[in-house]
């Protein structure tokens, strides 16, 4: 029975102490956070203040209006293309052009077959020359009637036949010559050359196929000359300057464009009138593709330009920029509503509820909230 109340007591004795030493740990984590709080400086009833975040700024200067580099794209098109066929129809036995070959002028494209118009040529021709040769006949028969009324042999009735009948040789003698010569030039038109230098770009027909008049056999386009077409505003179309080289990007390449002439009739529906520019080379220039020819330009609009990097998201998707008030010897953010008008490289022209002479925040908006307190560098 002793040993049965002796092991109660230590039993108890040892949750007595588990207790002891719980109370002693919450006492000394009470008794650190005490201390961090008074090493820390905030006592009861103070409240930590903030240093204001130094911000760079620019100061708004309103313009009435601003110098501007506007950028207008066009497309690039060569400055001949031409779809070439056969004046005459006929079977076609020969191509000797292939998509992508670059030819010359003068050189021989496709052919017809023309042994049937050879033959036709060879008939007229003969028929030419024997018409030729009744028409000398004639000139001989009037030359001896003519002599024979001259001695008084024979009536003027005969030398009057013999001048009709020579008349008539001549026009037959004419008239074989010319079908001759139109035979001619339809076998010289069977054969297609290239009007200019180029390269082929399209294949219609192929060898056996029947080419009708005009049909499109190949496509010909000069690429060694490319010109741009531009929708300039009718406002600015006066300030080019014809002859003159601007400079034209596509993509990341450039290159130069000299215009040649703007048209003077105004689409009445976006007013703008139609520059044309010769593109004089450069990486990128090619048939097809899409440039934009860089013009400075006067932008007839009240407003300022300052850094893109001023911009932030406002409501409902509108631009807002943070301008700075005074506050107790520093300043606190307010955004204002902008509308950006044109964009150039790394700045913006823009307008809105910012007043001229405001102390703008130029950059690193997206690390700030509105009423916050802040410390102007570089503009104020």
């Amino acid at each position: 029975m002793a040993g049965g109340l002796t092991s109660s007591i230590r039993s108890k004795a040892g949750r007595l102490g588990l207790g002891v030493l719980a109370a002693a740990v919450l006492v000394g984590v009470a008794v650190i956070a005490v201390s961090t709080l008074r090493s820390a400086g905030a006592g009861p009833g103070q409240a930590a203040v903030a240093e204001p975040l130094p911000v760079e700024t620019f100061t708004a200067r309103y313009v009435s209006e601003a110098a501007m580099e506007a950028r207008y794209p066009g497309l690039v098109s060569p400055w001949r293309m031409s779809a070439l066929g056969f004046e005459t129809g006929g079977r076609i036995v020969a191509i000797d052009a292939r998509i992508g070959d670059r030819v010359s002028e003068g050189d021989v494209l496709a052919r017809l077959d023309t042994r049937t118009l050879e033959a036709q040529v060879s008939a007229a021709r003969a028929e030419a020359s024997a018409a030729e040769a009744q028409a000398g006949l004639a000139r001989v028969t009037l030359e001896r009637q003519q002599a024979l009324v001259d001695r008084g042999h024979v009536s003027g009735q005969r030398l009057d036949e013999s001048a009709a009948s020579q008349r008539a040789a001549l026009a037959r003698a004419a008239a074989a010559r010319a079908s001759a010569e139109a035979l001619a030039v339809r076998l010289e038109l069977s054969t297609l050359t290239a009007p200019f230098d180029g390269v082929v770009t399209a294949r219609h027909l192929d060898e056996g196929a029947i080419a009708p008049p005009g049909a499109p056999v190949l496509t010909l386009v000069e690429d060694s000359r490319l010109e741009m077409r531009v929708s300039i505003p009718a406002s600015e179309a006066g300030r080019l300057e014809p002859g003159r080289a601007y400079p034209v990007e596509f993509g990341s390449q450039r290159a130069e464009a000299r215009l040649r002439t703007v048209t003077g009739v105004i689409e009445m529906e976006q007013r703008a009138v139609t520059a044309v520019f010769d593109i004089d080379g450069g990486e990128g220039a090619s048939s097809g593709a899409v440039g934009r020819v860089r013009v400075r330009a006067t932008l007839q609009e009240r407003g300022f330009w300052a850094p893109v990097t001023a911009l932030t998201e406002g409501r409902r998707g509108l631009w807002s920029m943070y301008v700075l008030i005074a506050d107790n010897g520093a300043y606190r953010i307010e955004p204002r509503p902008v509308e950006v008008i044109h964009t150039e490289g790394d700045t913006v022209f823009v307008r809105g509820a910012v007043n001229d002479g405001d102390t703008v925040m130029a950059a690193g908006v997206n690390r700030v909230a509105p009423g916050q307190r802040v410390r102007a560098e570089g503009g104020a």
